[in-house]
């Protein structure tokens, strides 16, 4: 991979004067943002470096909503790119594997392998370039301590939202490599409601090919290869769209899913800013009464409103605004 009320942005009443002194300390002040933007490019770019360029391998554990998972996480880089494992140590089986930009899920309990698309939750600690974008667009960008995670001396940075419509983030990368080692997502209370962190982990070490290849090799033959879109949408014009969306996202998904529970499928239309992703569903309004406004589940936020006969549901982890201005943004065309 959340609630705010949203801020709306600071505008001015009326033209202040400057005099000279004011001047060049608003020239000050813009020379620092333009480094420090420099500064946060330059530093996401080394860490998204450090992830596809290094051989690494440790314990990692996502925490969200009251739930711990933890995983073992191998990636190795050879001449033919990267190779990446990812191994379920709790819960339900499963295992990742990452071939560059292909991505394979294998359940075995389901006797399932499923080809899905990378996205940043397969891609941690990596950073994608959409996500360096958002980071250095939307954000405000400061050091932090100087903090020791998984026995290695690491440099905390924060990136603070410059609108209400996201929260914050806080990333440690170690000193030595620039690797990420940590990552919270933070509410406009500065809580963390979800965090990625190693627990334990080697860098730089030499791994071998075997290592980072699919424990069912080949699959048996009762499984099942599926290949999905993302959220298995069918994808197709809904007619439906948005109007008014926050700074920075844009379409990525449009078309109708199955749900359970459902008699018909659903028109859904995904949102993206690079870092997080809004789901807007439309369906025809049920019989059964809805629950209409803001909830929360965790750290996503939930917004359903009642649009004529339709039932509109604004879903992410992103701020109570940002799914509330979507919901009231939604039409037909």
């Amino acid at each position: 991979m959340r609630r705010s009320n949203g801020a709306a942005p600071v505008t001015a009443s009326r033209r202040p004067r400057f005099g000279l002194r004011a001047v060049f300390g608003v020239a000050a002040l813009l020379w620092v943002s333009l480094a420090l933007a420099d500064d946060a490019t330059g530093w996401l770019q080394q860490a998204a470096a450090a992830a596809k360029q290094l051989n690494y391998s440790g314990t990692l554990v996502y925490q969200h909503d009251g739930r711990v998972e933890t995983s073992r996480v191998i990636h190795m880089v050879d001449t033919t790119g990267e190779h990446e494992k990812l191994v379920n140590l709790d819960g339900p089986a499963r295992e990742v594997i990452r071939n560059n930009e292909q991505v394979r899920c294998y359940y075995p309990d389901a006797k399932i392998i499923r080809i899905e698309p990378r996205t940043y939750r397969n891609a941690f600690p990596s950073l994608l370039p959409q996500q360096l974008d958002t980071l250095a667009a939307y954000y405000f960008f400061r050091k932090a301590e100087i903090a020791r995670i998984a026995g290695l001396e690491t440099q905390a940075y924060v990136f603070e939202p410059k609108d209400g419509m996201r929260y914050g983030h806080k990333l440690w990368a170690d000193l030595t490599s620039g690797l990420l080692l940590k990552a919270q997502l933070m509410n406009d209370r500065n809580v963390p409601i979800e965090q990625f962190v190693f627990t334990d982990i080697q860098i730089g070490i030499k791994i071998e090919r075997d290592t980072v290849r699919p424990s069912f090799r080949p699959p048996p033959v009762d499984w099942e290869m599926r290949e999905s879109l993302p959220g298995d949408v069918v994808q197709q014009d809904t007619g439906w769209l948005v109007k008014e969306l926050p700074p920075g996202f844009s379409k990525i998904v449009e078309g109708y899913r199955t749900l359970r529970g459902k008699v018909a499928p659903v028109a859904h239309l995904v949102f993206s800013d690079g870092l997080v992703a809004v789901s807007v569903f439309v369906e025809p309004m049920p019989q059964a009464p809805q629950l209409i406004g803001l909830s929360q589940q965790g750290g996503i936020n939930v917004y359903s409103r009642q649009l004529n006969d339709h039932l509109v549901t604004v879903l992410g982890e992103t701020p109570g605004a940002t799914v509330r201005q979507i919901a009231y943004s939604v039409a037909h065309r």
